[in-house]
């Protein structure tokens, strides 16, 4: 709820505070005195246009700021976050700058937004109803929830059945388009798959052969010569022609060293050492005349090498950079023509789904259109009950639940349309029904939509009726009615006090009002105060005490502040407002 409203240079307010709480607040005063600005101004928090025209005169600027008290507003809270705003103390701060030549900005917590924005996040806090807007119950999705709203478990535990259900029919009828419609290209593509893989069992590789392979080829093709190096090599190390050679010259070095190594312990060391090394030159010269020996020239095998070579790189050429890549990508290519040779059957799998989630919706639909008929004649009796009370004696509202036919063939099979006990229905993510609250102003009038069956004045009223019969159930924590009571009075305008007064037992209510009847049953009283220099007009508000209200009220009923016959009419409707409310 709103805790407090700050107003600065709007209208004709100077600088104000409106401070609210729970409970029902009345504001009145003077006719021209501004009243309408609170509204108004609480219209800008909400995200509303931004007019230049109400900045005051002389000002620079208006600005609104209202402080929310986040308790039960998890919802808010996570949306104030989510746009970098800040949460101190359970509390945020909402505002709004209006400059005079028009441009607007706009806060969140702090953070700045923009308008659009603020209207998202702060339009579940507050509904409005007033002479000029009425606007969350004319929309059909808001009549829709109201009723199911009413309704009670029995159409929310069926409304959320319905909706998995439709979610799963939406998923599978888009898988469903997506395989029939891309047949073509899913069968081009197979066949590409079904040559690559065949080319590639064809070679039939095996993994690292590429790398192998190449290195026989270097190897083969370069025989001759690997073979005469490796002969000079061994010949070096170990010699048959009786030359010098590493071994030999190795020998000697240690024999030399041999000779003296008792008179030296380093000397010896080094004699060692030669000792290991003549031994590994003999091992090595014998691994060279190994690999020498291990070197032919043949022509067919490095044919054969070459050719294979040749196959594998025509594959690496077209599936990757090496033959392992190649093996891997068939691997995938294997199991991608599987799911593609298997269309048929994902099709016919399909398809039978679909069937079954559409009986089943159509099931669902139905129960929740018998479930939302039933409630919406007791909706339209309690609300006619309500109207019945503040004035409308014979107006009677009517919430009707309808569904709109479609031929066969029109809907296709498609999620637009369900067959229904031998109809064909168009049917939404929320049901089968369209919901419609209708109004007969008075006796022999048919029923018309709310916006076009009844004035400002009586509009506010319904709004007023349906909403206190919905109190129960609503999730708005703030209500604000701007003259709800205009062009009613006595015993009816007690009424609409008393009504006001019961849906603020579970919401905060904001009323701006002309009637005494209606102020008296405030739990907080605001008048907009006006003053004038004779040049520039001013307003204020002030919240009375109970003695300043009891003068407020005498005004409001004769014109007069002082009278002793006022003032003790005024605490007689004080009085009978505390009765009826206990």
């Amino acid at each position: 709820m709103f805790e407090e409203i700050r107003i600065s240079s709007l209208g004709v307010i100077d600088s104000s505070t409106l401070e609210l709480g729970p409970g029902l607040t009345v504001i009145t005063g003077e006719t021209g005195a501004g009243k309408t600005m609170v509204v108004t101004a609480l219209g800008l928090l909400l995200g509303g246009r931004a007019d230049s025209g109400a900045v005051r005169r002389g000002a620079s600027s208006a600005r609104v700021e209202g402080v929310v008290v986040t308790e039960g507003l998890e919802r808010f809270v996570d949306e104030v976050n989510e746009h970098g705003g800040e949460v101190e103390e359970g509390r945020v701060v909402l505002a709004r700058n209006i400059s005079a030549e028009g441009r607007s900005r706009a806060w969140v917590g702090g953070a700045g937004v923009p308008a659009t924005k603020l209207a998202q996040i702060a339009e579940p806090l507050v509904a409005v109803h007033g002479q000029s807007d009425q606007h969350r119950l004319l929309k059909a999705s808001a009549q829709r929830g109201a009723l199911d709203r009413y309704a009670g478990t029995e159409v929310e535990t069926a409304l959320a059945a319905y909706r998995v259900a439709w979610r799963r029919l939406t998923a599978v009828e888009s898988e469903l388009h997506e395989v029939v419609t891309s047949a073509r290209e899913r069968a081009r593509e197979a066949d590409q798959l079904r040559f690559a893989l065949e080319e590639i069992e064809k070679v039939s590789p095996e993994p690292g052969e590429d790398l192998a392979l190449a290195a026989e080829e270097t190897r083969l093709g370069f025989a001759d010569t690997l073979r005469v190096a490796a002969e000079t090599a061994r010949e070096a190390l170990s010699s048959d022609q009786g030359t010098p050679d590493a071994l030999g010259a190795g020998a000697a070095a240690r024999a030399a060293l041999d000779g003296v190594r008792d008179h030296d312990p380093e000397a010896a060391g080094l004699a060692d050492r030669l000792a290991e090394l003549t031994y590994l030159l003999s091992d090595l010269a014998a691994d060279v005349a190994s690999y020498a020996s291990s070197l032919e020239t043949d022509p067919a095998r490095l044919a054969s090498v070459s050719e294979r070579r040749s196959d594998l790189i025509g594959l690496t050429r077209k599936y990757g950079e090496t033959i392992d890549e190649v093996l891997s990508w068939s691997q995938e290519a294997a199991r991608r023509l599987f799911e593609l040779d298997d269309t048929d059957d994902r099709v016919n799998a399909l398809r039978e789904e679909r069937a079954s989630l559409r009986a089943e919706l159509a099931e669902i639909g139905a129960q929740l259109s018998r479930l939302r008929t039933d409630a919406a004649v007791r909706l339209g009796a309690e609300v006619s009950d309500e109207l019945t009370l503040l004035a409308m004696p014979h107006a009677r509202l009517e919430a009707v639940v309808s569904q709109t036919e479609a031929s066969p063939g029109e809907g296709g099979t498609d999620t637009k349309t369900l067959e229904v006990d031998g109809r064909h229905l168009r049917c939404t993510a929320t049901g089968l029904d369209e919901v419609e609250f209708l109004l007969a102003a008075n006796a022999g009038m048919n029923p018309r939509p709310l916006d076009k069956g009844a004035s400002g004045g009586e509009l506010s009223r319904v709004m007023l009726a349906v909403e206190v019969v919905l109190a129960a159930t609503t999730t708005v924590p703030t209500f604000v009615f701007d003259e709800v009571d205009a062009g009613v009075g006595g015993k009816a305008a007690i009424e609409i006090g008393r009504r006001l007064a019961k849906l603020a037992r579970t919401s905060q209510v904001l009323v701006v009002t002309h009637l005494p009847q209606v102020a008296a049953f405030a739990d907080r009283h605001i008048v907009v105060a006006k003053a004038s220099d004779g040049t520039v007009t001013t307003s204020g508000l002030h919240t009375l005490a109970e003695d300043e209200r009891e003068r407020e009220l005498s005004r409001m009923l004769a014109g007069l502040d002082d009278s002793d016959t006022a003032l003790a009419h005024a605490r007689e409707l004080i009085e009978t407002a505390r009765t009826a409310t206990r």
